[in-house]
């Protein structure tokens, strides 16, 4: 059984990125935990309503994927630039603490978008084994529309394919919660693209579906 942290940037990441892999896992009978890294608050300038959505949106995700724990670092979206990196690791750390993840799950470090850039730098900085013996392996996950922009940066590089073709449709179900997220075809986050991507990359891998990551680390 393994003990699995996702990393996401935003709320939806976690389910564009690894949303089938988490629900076969927490079949599977492993611990899956979300770690929230910013939010949309009132003292960032958000309107009430809008975080009020957005907090029932997260608690009906959270239920879905049936999350042994959720953590919100409550960060800036968009800003995560400004933040002490030092500050975000040290929130990081202490849910690693108390979590003792085996498997972690984070966003691609040369996404175009910089917040996932800060957290993907931030999350692989507590990755020590010295500090963290329990982490076994960090895998990157892909993110439409912010993986494939970062060409100038370079490209994402899968080498680990995990079948989820059982998963695939209660993965964009779960993506249909976050309605302001998603939308028709040919918006990079739409049910379409969701379900070529994982068609695509199960045509690499011999699946009918799947979700690809690169193996940043694994040890015994």
């Amino acid at each position: 059984m393994n003990n699995i942290v996702v990393i996401a940037p935003h709320p939806d990441d976690e389910t564009l990125g690894c949303g089938g892999t988490l629900l076969k896992e927490k079949k599977n009978g492993s611990k899956i935990h979300w770690i929230i890294a910013t939010s949309i608050l009132e003292k960032y300038g958000w309107n009430k309503a809008k975080v009020l959505k957005r907090s029932k949106e997260i608690e009906k995700v959270a239920k879905t994927y049936k999350f042994n724990s959720v953590h919100h670092l409550d960060l800036p979206t968009t800003l995560l630039d400004n933040v002490s990196i030092v500050e975000i690791i040290a929130k990081i750390s202490n849910i690693y603490k108390k979590i003792k993840p085996t498997i972690i799950f984070t966003p691609y470090n040369k996404d175009i978008h910089t917040d996932h850039q800060v957290i993907a730098k931030a999350s692989i900085a507590c990755s020590k084994w010295f500090r963290f013996p329990s982490i076994k392996k960090i895998l990157c996950y892909e993110t439409l529309s912010e993986t494939h922009w970062s060409q100038n940066k370079g490209y994402f590089k899968p080498n680990v394919f995990i079948d989820i073709s059982k998963f695939l449709d209660q993965k964009i179900k779960i993506m249909k919660i976050y309605k302001s997220e998603i939308n028709r075809f040919p918006f990079p986050r739409s049910e379409k693209t969701i379900r070529a991507k994982a068609m695509f990359n199960g045509s690499q891998s011999g699946f009918l579906a799947a979700e690809a990551f690169e193996l940043l680390l694994e040890r015994n």
